[in-house]
């Protein structure tokens, strides 16, 4: 006969290790990285990475800790306001474009923070797994705690593409880590052909966000949803640094007809030539014959083979129209991530796509505090899919919807084609 408290035992050992495991490696991505370098703030959509550590820390103890564990007493009360990133419902917080002014706490507390918590959280977590009896159903509390997990591989992207950024404001460019992974998978060189898709009425959206299944999504892949799509091609590869290079060798950082209205404005308004980390030949800081682009890996020749990163959606918009093609829909780009000859559909860039971030039919935000955590970003936003070679393994799935604002340029974005069938 089977122990009706198995399932949340076993659930419990499991999220015990894959805890162990996200935890530390947030921590290995700092390797590396100075004090000096883990508390600066480079831009205010950007964070310092002292301040990551923390707000990841911060949301294990808020949601799980202090709601679901009976006698956890906080680190320090202090951090509630320091580390709180959006919940308006929790209270007050540090403005964000002022992060990089904490000096205080120090990096070390910050560390002593996390070994508090993790400490908390394992010590819960072993009692559960031993089938010690919880004060009541813990249920919801693995819930937060699995949203935790995913919540802290996301701000490990973060941290990456942040440090990235602030070293890019260094003058001497250095790496942020040469044995970090890079864009491995080379594109070919030959053109993309196109894969035509017949459309018709499709589901769309993960299969079950429920975590007694163990597979896990964000509240806004949910729910699945039938959609009517009209017949449309999908090129089989990503644009590379050197498709779009010809793009910007035709002037077409010159040329406000490939533009959208804002994207224009934001080409003028911020000398914008290139993709974000693109150096051209002749720069007197960094002369050199040809184009030089700078990554994780610190400053490189362009590889004409590589995806192209760190563009924004209004260059990837532009890029299209100079091509007579478009960007696909979030939907195009889902129904065709398992076909065979569709290629780097993860792993490489986050991919731009023409769909605004709205809501599913039917959505509803998960209860609690964590309902401010994905339905009150969708307005002026668009849709990325797949995945890029920061994002965490384990962290990609087809039905996964990121999203920024159309400006953004210093995430791992980049794009494909599509256009509507013959």
């Amino acid at each position: 006969m089977t122990n009706p408290s198995d399932p949340i035992r076993d659930r419990a050992g499991r999220l015990m290790r894959q805890f162990e495991g996200v935890r530390a490696a947030t921590v290995q991505l700092t390797q590396g990285l100075s004090a000096e370098d883990q508390c600066v703030q480079s831009m205010p959509d950007a964070s310092p990475t002292k301040w990551h550590l923390a707000h990841t820390t911060w949301f294990f103890e808020t949601v799980v800790l202090q709601e679901h564990v009976p006698q956890y007493s906080p680190f320090d009360a202090n951090f509630a306001y320091l580390f709180n990133s959006y919940y308006e419902s929790l209270g007050p917080r540090h403005p964000r474009p002022q992060r990089g002014l904490l000096t205080r706490p120090s990096l070390q507390e910050v560390q002593a923070y996390r070994r508090h918590v993790d400490l908390a959280i394992t010590g819960w977590l072993a009692r559960l797994s031993q089938e010690q009896a919880a004060d009541s159903d813990p249920r919801v509390a693995l819930e937060m705690l699995e949203l935790g997990l995913h919540h802290e591989q996301q701000h490990q992207e973060l941290l990456l593409t942040d440090i990235l950024h602030l070293f890019s404001c260094n003058p001497t460019l250095p790496a942020v880590r040469a044995d970090l992974p890079g864009q491995v998978v080379r594109a070919p060189l030959a053109p993309a052909r196109w894969i035509g898709f017949q459309g018709g009425v499709m589901d769309f959206g993960h299969h079950d966000g429920s975590v007694t299944t163990g597979a896990f999504a964000f509240d806004n892949e949910t729910p699945r949803h039938p959609r009517v799509l009209a017949p449309f091609q999908l090129a089989s590869r990503l644009v590379t640094c050197g498709d779009y290079l010809q793009f910007v060798e035709d002037g077409g950082y010159r040329n406000p007809g490939w533009w959208l209205s804002e994207g224009w404005a934001s080409v003028c308004a911020s000398g914008w030539f290139a993709p974000a980390y693109w150096i051209a030949p002749g720069d007197a800081r960094w002369p050199s014959d040809q184009w030089q682009v700078f990554g994780i890996h610190g400053l490189r020749p362009l590889d004409a083979a590589q995806p192209v990163a760190h563009v924004s959606f209004f260059e990837a918009a532009a890029y299209a129209e100079w091509a007579g093609a478009r960007l696909p829909t979030e939907f195009e780009w889902e129904a065709a991530s398992d076909h065979a000859e569709v290629e780097n559909m993860l792993r490489q860039v986050w991919q731009w796509t023409r769909s605004s971030y709205e809501p599913y039919p039917g959505f509803r935000p998960r209860s609690g505090a964590v309902r401010e955590y994905n339905g009150k970003f969708m307005v002026a936003q668009q849709v990325l899919r797949g995945s890029s070679v920061a994002t965490p393994a384990g962290h990609s799935r087809p039905t996964y919807r990121n999203f920024f604002p159309p400006a953004t340029r210093w995430q791992f974005a980049g794009f494909r084609l599509a256009k509507d069938a013959p």
